[in-house]
């Protein structure tokens, strides 16, 4: 841990992201992580757990509401008509940090490595409730709340999932 940089901290339990830097607590958010609960297994839907780093910081200068797939912008923006047309997407807006597990054997490599997993904390359109498990397996967070954090943030971030 380096105390001179920020630091995320996740708690499924409380569905919050804590940011900090040293043990002061700078911002807290409101989460959604998986409906399917905690876990490291590829294709379980499960949000891992454990120590992680931001692997790639995505949508810097895309507008609030920018939509992504295969975490590149489509160039369309969230609105309730886009919704309709695709009502079985798995909307990811605003911004995406795709974290990279940091423990072998439990969240890195093989089965259960988690940017293999595609595991990101990423935008998600307002009208989801947050505070609750609704998700495939990533964080899921408000755009604003997001784009905020993002300004705080480097690659290489360090980012603790506990349960």
């Amino acid at each position: 841990m380096n105390p001179g940089h920020p630091r995320i901290e996740i708690s499924i339990s409380q569905q919050c992201l804590t940011l900090l830097q040293g043990e002061h607590e700078l911002r807290r958010y409101p989460i959604s992580s998986a409906a399917n609960g905690v876990g490291q297994q590829q294709d379980s839907g499960c949000t891992p757990l454990g120590r992680h780093r931001v692997r790639a910081m995505i949508g810097r200068d895309c507008p609030l509401n920018s939509v992504f797939v295969g975490r590149r912008p489509t160039g369309e923006i969230y609105s309730q008509e886009l919704a309709e047309q695709y009502p079985r997407r798995d909307w990811i807006l605003s911004r995406i940090l795709w974290l990279c597990g940091c423990e072998p054997g439990y969240n890195r490599l093989g089965t259960v490595d988690s940017m293999r997993r595609y595991i990101y904390i990423h935008g998600t359109p307002d009208s989801e409730p947050m505070g609750e498990p609704r998700s495939h397996g990533c964080i899921r967070m408000r755009n604003q709340d997001l784009v905020e954090l993002f300004e705080h943030l480097a690659p290489g971030t360090e980012v603790l999932i506990k349960a």
